[in-house]
């Protein structure tokens, strides 16, 4: 399936971890084959979404460099992906957002039009998250902006899991068994050897 523009959607960049695996390395930033890692999910994500916002609390002069508005979490101290997409809801100009990691540079293609081809099929489904087959991905997902007041109240009651957040409205599970490949993410050093290879071959 060919890349969709879609108008509808923001795409939106996670990088506004702590990176612990990675002994706190900023991997957004991490050069693979000579390109900074989030440069490959920029490049395959752009054609697919009207607008990109990058979601970073450190490192942001660097962020800024590759373009695009850099938005940091409302809450302190690195509060998990939740803090980044609500943030990052309260600034999109579409009707959805659809997050994806800095460390995913194997990023599927048409992972916006799979998602997108969920929720337009009825009014109520409001998140479509990938499934890769064995479990979900939660931080590959397509979430309608009219959450975000929910998001916010779900934050402010302390909560930080976002298979939970998903858990409480009608999402829709969309199976991405056949690109296990494209949720490969960097964790170990090991890991960033292995997505070097790969991508060193497309």
């Amino acid at each position: 399936m060919n890349t969709v523009y879609n108008e509808n959607v923001t795409g939106m960049i996670l990088a506004g971890g702590k990176a612990r695996r990675m002994g706190g390395i900023d991997k957004g930033l991490i050069k693979i084959n000579g390109q900074a890692m989030i440069q490959y999910v920029l490049d395959v994500l752009k054609p697919q979404v009207k607008q990109i916002l990058i979601n970073a609390n450190r490192n942001v002069s660097e962020y800024k460099k590759f373009g695009y508005p850099v938005i940091s979490d409302q809450l302190e101290d690195f509060q998990g992906p939740l803090a980044g997409i609500a943030a990052s809801m309260e600034v999109a100009k579409t009707k959805y957002i659809c997050t994806c990691p800095c460390d995913g540079p194997l990023i599927a293609r048409d992972l916006i039009s799979r998602l997108f081809s969920e929720v337009s099929k009825t009014n109520d489904i409001k998140i479509a998250v990938a499934y890769d087959g064995k479990r979900l991905q939660p931080v590959y997902a397509l979430i309608d902006c009219e959450l975000l007041t929910n998001l916010i109240d779900y934050l402010k009651s302390g909560e930080r899991k976002i298979d939970r957040w998903y858990t409480q409205h009608n999402f829709k599970a969309v199976d991405f068994s056949d690109r296990q490949d494209c949720f490969i993410n960097i964790n170990t050093p090991e890991d960033q050897q292995t997505i070097s290879q790969q991508l060193a071959t497309k």
